[in-house]
């Protein structure tokens, strides 16, 4: 347990991190012009940035870079770029999505601490693990997990980091696609539309936001995830305001140090019909529903005049102390002492007095006025001749100077040495193939009966696997096991892997970042799923490093972009199939009509269209409304194999559709889509 856990605080703009560090966070988040999850905040110029990190450490406070978007082949260089300029700045770690951009990290930077954002969807203690293996200092697990489930997290020997205030996305992140989908905005890409706030209603009829989660605020409950092992507290909000800021971090604040935190203001300043601390607590439901209401937007208004005088002025982060030398015939000597470090500046030679001498009160008074700096008066000495006399004005500039002087000193002793190193980004082009071989995922077991042998694997859900083992293995098709995307019970998932591999099952479809560790530990044949998030031929590289076979590129590349990446590792599309557009733990369904047994599969959205929702027992995926088809299309496509993810569809059809992907030919399907594959993503 941390004695004191780390207060980690969002920040848009320079005036968000004045309200940071002002009120009392010990670190400071920012993103820059690009590669930011908040690519529509104000985010910081690389002056600006520069200016955001001298301004932190002098105030003793750490700053971290978010670059935790999915980065094009087309960007790497970019984003070394953009990485080498912030480390020659200062910045204290990098936050990454991309494991291809980790791993260039690393390379090129093999001092700076990577933490690994919450956009990687680790959930369990196997992520957190692997994630420490990669190369990280810290995770940012899961909005959606317990209190038991963070505390085993934190059994990992790695820093972890949870939120505690902001925004709740309905889906988990990083498994977010549904911005992408209906408006070309991506999530993973930063630029999120928030979809989920529009209405969605899965009651026929009714006007309803039913993917609308109200604001997560654990502040509360802070002790608790402190003597659970969190190491740092962090607050959602790079888009918000900078009172916004300088409220959660003072009620933060208050609650680390012990003290009552004003939630009231915190709930003025920006609330969606109040907080909501279900998923921590268990209290998984309606309850954790809500909407941005006239009332909350008013009484905003009646706090920003409050909040903005605690962070108007200036605070005092260090203690300086000063020695003043002041001799007949020698030039003025101030000697400054703070934060370990000492300089010296001198002056002209003292005056003879004509009527009061300058003494060391008047020294001191001198020195007291450090005003718009973060140093606090400490203890003042002098050794002053007699009779002799410095002009006030004289020691205001030694003053000033010493200050100037101090900063630099400190900036330098706090920017840490960092190795600069080549990293090789250049890759082999696959070879245009023309045979895809096909893989086929099915929702039950029933629809085996329609996977022609022709097709190559196909992946089973792990529990529908465990009931029918006997049927699924007798198919006639090498079957492997759909991993479940979301998971509470980690030590129950590995026993029921280990009785699969009993029977003979060899095979695993990771979905998440923590199968990889785990099915290599297990001795499954790995192959790598879209939920992994694959953009890049750098993350072609580190998945082949990690032990996949092959994997499934994301979904919201262009064909060009896929068809252009590296042979690094061999890689197919999704090519049929309702496209997962979130990943949740709250059923939509479930709490908007009172129950399973009243469920009416899904949400229509304000245009009429119906999105079915699945549900697992753990989680829930929203669909998309129309499949996604690229039957005729494959010719275009450079890639080793294709997936059909098949979800409602009878056996029949199941093997209509995957004759149509062997023959290359139409399917004739009315509500089609072709995806992101043509029009892409922003």
């Amino acid at each position: 347990m941390y004695e004191k856990p780390e207060i980690l605080a969002p920040a848009g703009s320079m005036e968000s991190v004045y309200a940071a560090v002002r009120c009392g966070a010990d670190a400071v988040y920012i993103g820059g012009s690009r590669f930011s999850a908040r690519a529509n905040a104000v985010n910081f110029s690389d002056r600006e940035l520069a200016e955001a990190v001298d301004y932190c450490h002098l105030h003793n406070v750490r700053i971290y870079r978010a670059v935790n978007t999915l980065v094009f082949d087309s960007e790497l260089e970019d984003f070394l770029n953009a990485a080498r300029l912030s480390a020659e700045a200062g910045v204290d770690a990098f936050i990454v999505q991309d494991v291809g951009a980790a791993k260039m990290l690393r390379e090129a930077l093999p001092d700076m601490r990577l933490n690994a954002s919450t956009q990687m969807s680790i959930h369990t203690k196997e992520g957190a693990l692997l994630a420490k293996e990669c190369g990280f200092s810290r995770v940012v697990v899961s909005r959606e997990l317990s209190l038991e489930q963070i505390r085993e997290i934190c059994t990992a020997d790695i820093e972890v980091e949870a939120f505690v205030h902001g925004a709740l996305c309905m889906s988990v992140s990083g498994q977010c696609y549904m911005s992408a989908m209906i408006g070309s905005r991506s999530a993973d890409r930063g630029l999120c539309a928030q979809a989920c706030r529009l209405p969605f209603s899965a009651v026929k009829g009714e006007d309803r936001c039913d993917l609308s989660l109200k604001d997560l605020s654990l502040i509360k409950h802070i002790d608790k995830l402190k003597e659970a092992g969190v190491r740092s507290l962090k607050i959602e909000g790079r888009m918000k305001r900078a009172e916004y800021v300088a409220a959660a971090v003072t009620a933060c604040r208050a609650a680390a140090d012990g003290r009552e935190p004003d939630l009231d203001s915190l709930r003025a300043v920006f609330s969606r019909s109040g907080f909501t601390d279900g998923y921590l607590t268990g209290k998984i439901g309606a309850e954790m529903f809500g909407t941005r209401r006239k009332e909350d937007v008013v009484s905003a208004e009646a706090v920003f005049p409050e909040l903005r005088e605690l962070f108007r002025k200036e605070t005092k982060a260090v203690k300086a102390d000063f020695r003043a030398v002041i001799k007949k015939d020698k030039p003025a000597l101030l000697e400054m002492r703070s934060d370990g470090v000492t300089v010296t500046v001198t002056g002209d030679a003292p005056q003879a007095a004509l009527n009061k001498p300058t003494d060391l009160a008047a020294v001191e008074n001198q020195l007291s006025k450090l005003g718009d700096t973060p140093y606090e008066l400490g203890n003042v000495t002098a050794e002053i001749d007699e009779g002799v006399i410095i002009p006030a004005s004289r020691l205001n500039a030694l003053r000033r100077e010493a200050v100037e002087e101090m900063d630099l000193a400190r900036l330098t002793a706090k920017k840490k040495p960092q190795r600069f190193c080549d990293v090789d980004l250049n890759f082999f082009k696959k070879l245009n193939i023309k045979h895809k071989s096909i893989r086929v995922q099915v929702y039950s077991a029933e629809q085996l009966e329609g996977v022609p042998d022709f097709a190559e694997i196909v992946y089973v859900p792990l529990n529908e696997l465990l009931k029918n083992a006997e049927k699924c293995l007798s198919a006639g098709v090498k079957t492997g096991i759909a991993m479940p995307r979301f998971v509470t019970d980690e030590k129950k998932l590995e026993e029921k892997l280990i009785k699969l591999k009993e029977t003979g099952v060899s095979t695993m479809l990771c979905t998440n970042f923590a199968h990889i560790r785990l099915g290599k530990r297990l001795g499954f044949e790995l192959h790598g799923g879209f939920g992994l998030n694959a953009a890049n031929t750098m993350s072609m590289r580190s998945y082949k490093e990690l032990g996949l076979t092959d994997v499934t590129a994301s979904f919201e590349l262009k064909l060009p972009q896929i068809s252009s990446l590296g042979d690094e590792l061999p890689y197919g599309i999704v090519a049929y199939g309702r496209l997962p557009l979130m990943l949740t733990r709250n059923c939509p369904v479930k709490q908007a009509v009172g129950g399973c047994k009243s469920c009416t599969g899904g949400l229509t959205d304000r245009t009429g269209r119906f999105f079915p929702v699945t549900c697992d027992g753990v989680s829930c995926e929203v669909l998309n409304s129309d499949r996604l088809v690229m039957s005729d299309k494959l010719n275009e496509v450079n890639c080793d194999f294709i997936q059909l993810m098949f979800t409602d569809e009878p056996p029949e059809e199941v093997r209509r559709i995957t004759e149509c992907y062997l023959e290359r030919r139409k399917t004739d399907m009315q509500n089609m889509t072709r995806g992101l594959y043509y029009r892409g993503i922003i």
